[in-house]
């Protein structure tokens, strides 16, 4: 058995910058593993930009911004698998790792940190009846096909749910000539950030339907329609499309956790960060609470007393209606107009792109 200081189970950028945050803290002995290919996580597979304007003060696509981190993991003195999934994390710290390369192996760690991200919440786990024909996918599904498989997914969307990946496609797909028919939301307000309602569906004239919902799927082979019940006035529509998109939910990967700490409390030497901790808004939240939560597992190692937790706090809370809002980034400040200008925004530009809530 292998025996490490630190190991951190997850290779997006929370796991990274947890790794090198350890490093950097004084741990001689850390070891990352990722169970795909490549690090960088689910920004590999975002195109589009809106990262980085807080913790590098410049705007960057998901790819350059987890490619920073990248280039400072390959200088670093860090152990690194990919290709290699954690299967299982005992209360005594030893995790079994399975991977092509190395096969079946385990490793001990005196600090454990899980920075394994989240998963979606499929249509499955929703009251909808009908069949299951293709041309159904969740968000980020239908984000790593376009994106990174370069593949031709339908030609008449609906999305299910207005989850900020669900916008974001829905937005990309528009772009990409296709037929955007609505968003559909059960509750009675846009379920993602305000910036990707404005950005992503009201400058491309997409319908968000608040208060409606998906109750049936029609089709055999592949998807022809659903119908549409709409919750607040009641009735059924039929809409006919070729492709369903699901953004209904995000579900923190803490099963490892859960088998470390026997359904009780966390063990001392078992930290959690990013979205396997809970689902963030912004990668930039994720980064300075990665660093944070790294230190802490290394003040654990050096010391043997257990280290405060989960201290991070995110952004200020959402606007309130009839405040202006800057949509330059996922930040979304409050701005307030002033002589020389708009002010408020925590990046300290001087010319925010203000929107009216």
């Amino acid at each position: 058995m292998t025996h490490y200081e630190l190991l951190v189970i997850g290779g997006g950028p929370a796991g990274m910058v947890a790794a090198l945050s350890g490093r950097q803290s004084g741990l001689s002995k850390v070891l990352l593993v990722e169970r795909a290919e490549t690090l960088g996580g689910i920004l590999n597979q975002c195109v589009h930009t809106g990262f980085g304007l807080i913790y590098f003060g410049e705007e960057l696509t998901g790819r350059q911004y987890s490619e920073r981190f990248r280039h400072k993991m390959d200088r670093a003195d860090i152990d690194v698998m990919t290709d290699t999934a954690a299967i299982s994390l005992l209360p005594d710290g030893v995790a079994a790792l399975s991977g092509g390369k190395i096969g079946l192996i385990e490793v001990q760690a005196k600090a454990v940190i899980l920075a394994a991200g989240c998963r979606e919440r499929p249509i499955g786990a929703l009251p909808v009846v009908g069949t299951r024909p293709s041309g159904i996918f969740t968000a980020g599904m239908a984000q790593k096909m376009v994106n990174l498989g370069g593949y031709d997914i339908g030609n008449t969307f609906v999305v299910l749910g207005s989850g900020d990946v669900g916008m974001i496609m829905a937005r990309q797909l528009r772009q990409l000539g296709k037929n955007v028919l609505a968003v559909i939301e059960k509750d009675d307000a846009c379920g993602g950030q305000e910036r990707n309602r404005i950005n992503c569906l009201e400058k491309y004239h997409i319908p968000l339907k608040t208060r409606h919902t998906i109750s049936a799927v029609h089709g055999e082979g592949r998807i022809t329609g659903v119908t549409v019940t709409n919750l607040a006035a009641g009735g059924e529509t039929f809409m006919a499309c070729d492709t369903l998109i699901t953004s209904v939910g995000l579900i923190p990967e803490q099963e490892l956790s859960e088998e470390a700490s026997v359904n009780g409390p966390l063990p001392d030497w078992l930290f959690l960060c990013g979205n396997a901790c809970y689902v963030h808004d912004l990668v930039d939240d994720v980064t300075i609470e990665a660093e944070q939560v790294g230190r802490a597992a290394a003040d654990f190692v050096q010391s043997g007393r257990p280290s405060s937790k989960a201290a991070f706090q995110p952004g200020p809370a959402r606007a309130a209606s009839g405040q202006t809002i800057c949509v330059a980034c996922p930040k979304a400040c409050v701005i307030t107009k002033t002589e020389s200008g708009w002010a408020g925004a925590v990046c300290g530009r001087k010319d925010p792109l203000p929107s009216q809530l």
